[in-house]
């Protein structure tokens, strides 16, 4: 047991406990929270320009909320966030704005995300119920040490002509004050390491702390290829690490283990946090098989903009006390929290503390049940990612579900896949990038799991697109993404990959060839 990490989780985790403690009594009753919580948004920034040029003081109920103010995506509310960029004050939000933090999004340019106390404590208000709900399922994890990742600065970041400060210098400044001490005592891994000048040195650092911590109890990540690819580098930099700043009881207690089995390495681990939905499954399951003994919980939704769901008794219900929540159905029509149904799939728009206000976030989620009264979510995949060579319109929510269907009819599932279009003067089609077991049947599956969407039937049957073809990767396909996508300026924190890419250049950079299919579909298709 590490002694000051048990005396400041303990802390942290009683600090915790009164938006526990709410959050639960609002499970009960998702209509009053919400309608709450717009209440004291509107009143608070009512007399900001952004309210004055909606009439927040006149607005008194939702549905005078929804006709007030227009739906926004990032484009609308930037005029606003330039301005506070150039110091202006009481712009959308009474609160100053202490930090505008930077996100690529998964598929758009660079965003300025405005960040207040505000919007801290919403943060904190989804965290807490979390964090309580993970100790109260493992409570071993109070006693030692947690690797919450990082993401490596290897750039000079963008200059911002900006009177605002542009993003943190570690990730713990989201919780603010006491709970920022208290987390960073528990840290197994620095933040400072964050600074490393080139990507091997990031990992070498990161695993060496990892390593050196042998009282490590949680770790959350984002993707879970991020851990997956770090502990592949174990075999490598293993010998070099036992005798780097290692006490010799840990050294002598290392050379017994394999680094190939990491599950070993870390005997009191009992939480590893990641993203496990939509296009991340594939890795989710990867990484499950090297920890067969750790609880891997996927994580709630969550973006820099806004908490969306969090890990919670067993399910992923709506962080309802932390902004004010509406949902586009598939109709185009706009529900409350409350009116959400099960089965159902909605696009995601949020109203923050922050001043996002009735910002759509790109998310596209269903409704996997409810826990008590309030609806639990599953990320689905990003609606504004969508590829179209000859009116096509494939998203990459269609292309997840035709791609799951394929992977069920596979014992072993691949390491990963992804889908991207090819053009040339001869022809246009998509590529499956595939990494792990296949068959030559596997272009006709893609094909007619494609011809599901009638867009794509129609330029098929057209001769617009040609069949399918698949890129066998013979290794590193998550690796290579993720570099890739890193190459193009984009931080490794905000490469989010998914199942639908819109570039056309993948069999440049990914190791492998392309396979044969099957002159004719097999009967069964």
């Amino acid at each position: 047991m590490h002694l000051t990490a048990t005396i400041a989780n303990t802390l942290w985790s009683a600090s915790n406990l009164p938006s526990y403690l709410r959050f639960c009594r609002a499970l009960h009753d998702p209509q009053v929270a919400q309608q709450q919580k717009l209440r004291v948004l509107l009143e608070d920034s009512a007399h900001t320009a952004f309210g004055k040029a909606h009439g927040f003081d006149t607005i008194h109920n939702y549905r005078e909320f929804a006709r007030r103010v227009p739906l926004a995506d990032y484009d609308a509310l930037e005029p606003w966030i330039d301005k506070i960029c150039r110091g202006e004050k009481n712009i959308l939000t009474r609160d100053p704005v202490t930090h505008l933090v930077p996100t690529s999004g998964s598929t758009g340019a660079r965003k300025l995300i405005p960040f207040t106390a505000g919007l801290q404590r919403e943060f904190n208000s989804a965290i807490g119920p979390w964090l309580v709900d993970l100790a109260r399922q493992q409570p071993g994890i109070l006693g030692g040490l947690a690797y919450w990742s990082v993401t490596p600065a290897l750039r000079d970041a963008k200059r911002e002509e900006s009177a605002v400060p542009v993003g943190f210098d570690a990730d713990t400044a989201y919780l603010g004050g006491a709970r920022q001490k208290l987390a960073n005592a528990v840290m197994a891994v620095p933040s400072e390491v964050q600074h490393a000048k080139s990507l091997e040195a990031f990992r070498y650092e990161t695993l060496l702390h990892l390593l050196r911590c042998r009282e490590l109890r949680l770790i959350s990540v984002w993707h879970p290829s991020f851990l997956t690819l770090l502990l592949d580098w174990l075999p490598e930099y293993w010998d070099r690490l036992l005798t780097d700043r290692m006490s010799r009881r840990r050294v002598e207690e290392l050379r017994a283990m394999n680094p190939l089995r990491p599950e070993t390495l870390w005997p009191h681990l009992k939480i590893i946090s990641c993203w496990g939905d939509g296009a991340a499954e594939l890795a989710l399951a990867d990484l499950q098989r090297r920890f067969l003994n750790v609880l891997v919980q996927p994580k709630g939704l969550l973006a820099t903009e806004a908490f969306v769901t969090i890990p919670f008794d067993g399910m992923r219900p709506l962080a309802i006390n932390s902004h004010f929540f509406e949902f586009i159905d598939e109709q185009g029509r706009v529900h409350p929290a409350h009116e959400l149904r099960a089965g159902e799939i909605y696009e995601v728009i949020v109203t923050t503390a922050g001043g996002l206000w009735r910002y759509r976030m790109g998310d596209v989620v269903q409704v996997t049940g409810h826990l008590n009264k309030t609806p639990a979510l599953r990320f689905l995949g990003r609606n504004g990612n969508v590829s179209d060579l000859a009116g096509e319109k494939l998203s990459e929510t269609f292309v997840v579900k035709a791609i799951q269907e394929i992977i069920a009819t596979f014992k072993r599932p691949p390491c990963f896949v992804l889908l991207a279009p090819e053009q040339d003067a001869e022809a246009r089609r998509y590529t499956l990038y595939w990494e792990g077991e296949t068959d030559s049947q596997l272009a006709w599956r893609m094909d007619e799991s494609l011809c599901a969407n009638p867009h794509y039937a129609v330029c098929r049957d057209l001769g617009q697109l040609q069949p399918p073809r698949v890129f066998q990767i013979s290794a590193h396909g998550h690796e290579t993404f993720i570099n890739r996508e890193a190459a193009n300026g984009r931080r490794l924190g905000d490469v989010k990959p998914g199942h639908l890419s819109q570039r056309t250049d993948w069999a440049k950079h990914f190791q492998g060839e392309y396979i044969v299919a099957a002159a004719e579909p097999s009967p069964h298709f």
